[in-house]
């Protein structure tokens, strides 16, 4: 194993999304609690992220396969986007929030499948799994959630300032300036279509990836019932706050077990259809749970399927996409499926779950979690047959 690619690469992880999981768990809360914004208001600030990753991807993905090294890529697009989250975390109003997570995010998405590519294209040079690679990002995202504890327990976090905010932004600094020293990745020597998005957009022709992207997005629209209220609920059944960053991280410690022990064996002994219905089954099993209520030790156990649902669904179908994808288009493959996961099964999902959790709030403010969580668990079940049923690839 190349030691030293396999630290670049799993730094980059690390980075990459420890930015992410310093807000993403523990924003909500904030925007519920300290701005008093509505269910809706806080679903389409989430929003701007999936809004984002409808067409930042696939741009980026462009650039990174015909004109720019990645890694350059990503230096400028990460220090612009921590200096957005600094001020966004200092902002008190619905719509100053909204606009600037709305450029950061457009900036941000754009990293997401970058940083898949970087990884998959050297996977061979580091001699590792990239599943050992990746498992660093989900590391990331645990040192966020714990660094956001110990942070609120010192007593020293900021008042009337989104803390979770001001901790994304400075990593995303960071991972700007370290990305300049990742391995050189340029832009193919033998492109074929000039336009590599349209490439990408001719996998459409395979029935079995056309059925893979369907069902995904079908599946992605109901992840934003964890995303979006578990702080909230966690909190509501008598979790600590400034215990939860650290609690919500349950879900990256089975992910972790997820990609270094079963995810390598799974993909080793299993047909990718029945690796990809472990994952989606993981959702409705943890939605059962949370829509039980009590007690609570087994609502914080069960978060750690949503990490192996993560891993199973969500990185098996980033590596299925790598497998399938022409050499030269490998940025906008990885960027097409997250345009139709991460941006409209998301978007749509963020919009969806806001309406349910208003729809379910009682007229003193309090939300109605088991029909929230049992709307979910009923069409992660459907997604998890439909899979059994017509994904089937050679």
């Amino acid at each position: 194993m190349n030691s030293i690619l396999y630290g670049q690469l799993s730094l980059m992880m690390f980075l990459e999304y420890a930015i992410w999981g310093a807000w993403a768990p523990v924003l909500a809360a904030y925007l519920l609690g300290n701005m008093k914004l509505s269910g809706k208001q806080t679903s389409w600030i989430y929003a701007t992220l999936w809004l984002a990753c409808i067409v930042s991807p696939i741009l980026g993905g462009q650039i990174a396969d015909r004109w720019i090294s990645a890694q350059y890529l990503l230096g400028v697009v990460q220090v612009a986007g921590g200096i957005l989250l600094l001020i966004a975390a200092w902002q008190r109003n619905f719509w100053g929030m909204f606009v600037l997570m709305g450029i950061y995010s457009f900036l941000y998405a754009a990293t997401l499948p970058l940083t898949n590519s970087v990884m998959f294209i050297h996977k061979e040079a580091v001699g590792a799994p990239e599943s050992w690679v990746r498992v660093w990002g989900t590391l990331g995202w645990i040192a966020a959630g714990w660094g956001l504890t110990l942070w609120r327990q010192s007593g020293k976090s900021l008042k009337n300032v989104s803390d979770c905010l001001v901790l994304g932004g400075v990593m995303s600094l960071v991972m700007g300036i370290f990305s300049f020293l990742l391995p050189d990745t340029p832009p193919s020597q033998n492109p074929g279509n000039p336009f590599a998005f349209l490439e990408a957009l001719n996998m459409l022709k395979d029935p079995m990836f056309l059925v893979f992207l369907v069902i995904s997005f079908v599946v992605t629209t109901e992840l934003q019932f964890y995303y979006i209220p578990t702080a909230q609920f966690l909190e509501d059944l008598g979790a600590k706050n400034k215990n939860v960053p650290a609690i919500m991280t349950v879900a990256q410690i089975a992910e972790i077990i997820g990609m270094v022990v079963l995810l390598p064996w799974c993909m080793a002994h299993m047909n990718i259809r029945w690796v990809l219905v472990l994952g989606v089954v993981a959702w409705p099993l943890r939605y059962i749970i949370f829509a039980m209520m009590k007690p609570l030790w087994l609502i914080i156990a069960s978060l750690g399927f949503h990490g192996i649902g993560y891993t199973f669904f969500f990185f098996a179908g980033q590596i299925f996409v790598d497998m399938v994808a022409p050499p030269d288009i490998k940025a906008s493959a990885q960027g097409l499926i997250f345009i139709v996961t991460l941006g409209l099964g998301n978007f749509i999902g963020t919009q969806f779950t806001g309406v349910i959790m208003d729809y379910f709030k009682t007229e003193e403010g309090q939300f109605r979690w088991r029909p929230i969580f049992l709307i979910p668990c009923v069409l992660t079940i459907a997604c998890a047959v439909a899979f059994v049923i017509f994904f089937n690839p050679k």
